[in-house]
């Protein structure tokens, strides 16, 4: 018998792709499959963003780049961060991945192990807690609330930290909840980090161009006295519709940088040249295209928390960011992923049950709206239809 490490039993998933497999299984056999579960814009990526990829193709962009990513690139992402918070980054600073997810795994595994204790949200992005148990050390899960509107609080998260803290894993606007932290906790919670200087923090901003009603992203990046332990995670899969591009980046202070480039040239050598090519033209290309999907966003998002909130059984905050919905189901008498399956196989309806982000996750189910409103609209007359009838 081959015996991996004790590692690989405690590694999770995201529950998303498996309920994507499933919906595409039950598509094949006919049935009407209207998918609100998975995490990613139906928009296509605009045209001058993949023309882009085609012209470095075209000219010879064949081969291997620096394992950090193009000058070109990273100076581009230095620039657009100092646009949008008024930071000045030095692009030898920042590392192109690929995808976001690879910053999480390199800082929990610059950090994690047996002893050490990382704090995550929860409910949030589920591999956050898979790579912390991979590594041995143990999760702590910094609880998000519906009652702060699913903002994360500073002096819970503050009283959560022991001398075993290594590493706290911060997500705003978030995943699963849509919640958006306000400027004030986040300085609170800065303000209570000064005593703790060896503790690392990763500040994963997928979503930080995708807000509404006003609301207003801060990056971690705008607090000067933490800039020297701040990792950022960002990217193009949200903003720009490039998840399967795999295109992200992240923004390593000084101590950790060349740990970055040494786990990027031992595990992926470098991103694909005319994707970072794609990348560049993201980034200084015209920004028409991000604003029209904000927009269409907005309205599904109007849409899908007016239509929840006129379900039996369902209440629904307004998201202030991301694509998601979180509805409270509790009143419906159901369990959260019992619901989300049940939706799925007998109305066609996709959506990830709440437990899948998280032990604080039951209760509540995700539905994102990167579908179109036609289909949102089908989803909840399909939803609504279903509750009523089991409740008979």
């Amino acid at each position: 018998m081959l015996k991996t490490i004790e590692g690989f039993n405690r590694i999770g998933e995201e529950n998303a792709f498996a309920v994507l497999a499933r919906a595409t299984e039950l598509a094949r056999t006919g049935k009407d499959i209207i998918n609100l579960g998975i995490g990613q814009p139906d928009f296509r990526t605009p045209d001058h963003i993949v023309e882009a990829a085609v012209k470095a193709l075209r000219d010879g962009h064949h081969g291997y780049t620096p394992a950090t990513g193009i000058l070109p690139l990273r100076e581009a992402v230095a620039a657009d961060i100092e646009k949008r918070t008024g930071v000045a980054i030095d692009p030898d600073k920042v590392v192109i991945v690929p995808g976001g997810k690879v910053t999480m795994f390199m800082a929990i595994l610059m950090f994690g192990e047996p002893g050490a204790e990382i704090l995550y949200p929860d409910p949030g992005f589920p591999i956050y807690r898979s790579m912390i148990e991979f590594t041995g050390a143990t999760p702590v899960p910094v609880p998000i609330r519906e009652e702060n509107d699913f903002a994360f609080s500073a002096e819970e998260t503050l009283g959560l930290l022991t001398p075993k803290t290594r590493l706290i894993i911060l997500n705003s606007p978030a995943n699963p909840t849509g919640g958006v932290t306000p400027r004030a906790e986040i300085e609170k919670l800065v303000a209570g980090l000064a005593a703790r200087p060896d503790i690392a923090i990763l500040s994963d901003e997928i979503y930080g161009q995708m807000t509404y009603d006003g609301a207003v992203h801060t990056s971690l990046l705008e607090f000067e006295s933490i800039r020297d332990r701040l990792i950022l995670l960002d990217g193009w899969s949200k903003t720009y519709a490039m998840t399967g591009w795999r295109m992200g980046y992240a923004v390593w202070p000084q101590a950790l940088i060349d740990k970055a480039r040494k786990l990027a040239v031992n595990c992926w050598s470098c991103v694909n040249a005319p994707a970072q090519y794609a990348g560049l033209a993201a980034l200084e290309g015209p920004q028409d295209a991000v604003a029209d999907m904000m927009r269409e966003f907005d309205k599904r998002r109007k849409l899908v928390v007016n239509g929840l909130n006129a379900l039996p059984g369902v209440s629904a905050r307004t998201p202030m960011g991301a694509f998601y919905a979180f509805p409270n189901i509790s009143a419906t008498g159901w369990k959260a992923k019992p619901l989300a399956s049940a939706l799925l196989e007998e109305t066609g309806v996709a959506t990830i049950g709440g437990p899948d982000f998280g032990i604080l996750g039951e209760g509540y189910i995700r539905l994102s709206y990167a579908n179109s409103a036609e289909n949102i609209a089908r989803a909840l007359e399909r939803m609504g239809q279903f509750l009523s009838d089991k409740a008979k």
